[in-house]
């Protein structure tokens, strides 16, 4: 069995909370098994806790399942970048994979809520990412 850690960002939680929900039921229809879960404040505060669940000898991929929404400035567009790019250096840094199932930057709350099936997205991808790599 495929053994998942899920990382959740708690700020926007009105989208988090359905993105996690998503991300859980699409593990038990693909056959594995979320071990561990992390909250964290917000989507920034992501690679810390996923590079901790790469860590561990029990975990096969992690997901990350976060909302970024616009504001007045583009610093969602910042926020979005930096974790983009600190998840893939703990994927490589780790060798295990890391998803990033994070609705925006550059979506209103509103249409952000409109895609919380990020949520299954970040799980299926971890999940064909362990069924695929030698």
């Amino acid at each position: 069995m495929i053994t998942l850690g899920l990382v959740v960002a708690q700020f926007n939680a009105s989208v988090t909370e359905p993105m996690e929900e998503e991300a859980r039921a699409a593990a038990d229809d693909a056959g594995a098994d979320v071990d561990a879960t992390v909250e964290v404040p917000g989507v920034y505060d992501a690679p810390l806790a996923a590079d901790r669940l790469a860590r561990r000898d029990d975990i096969d991929a992690v997901a990350v399942v976060g909302a970024i929404v616009t504001g007045d400035t583009s610093h969602d567009h910042v926020i979005g970048d930096a974790t983009a790019q600190a998840l893939t250096r703990v994927s490589l840094d780790r060798d295990t994979p890391v998803t990033f199932g994070v609705s925006g930057p550059g979506m209103s709350g509103a249409e952000a809520r409109e895609r919380v099936e990020k949520g299954a997205e970040a799980v299926n991808a971890a999940v064909e990412m362990v069924r695929t790599l030698p």
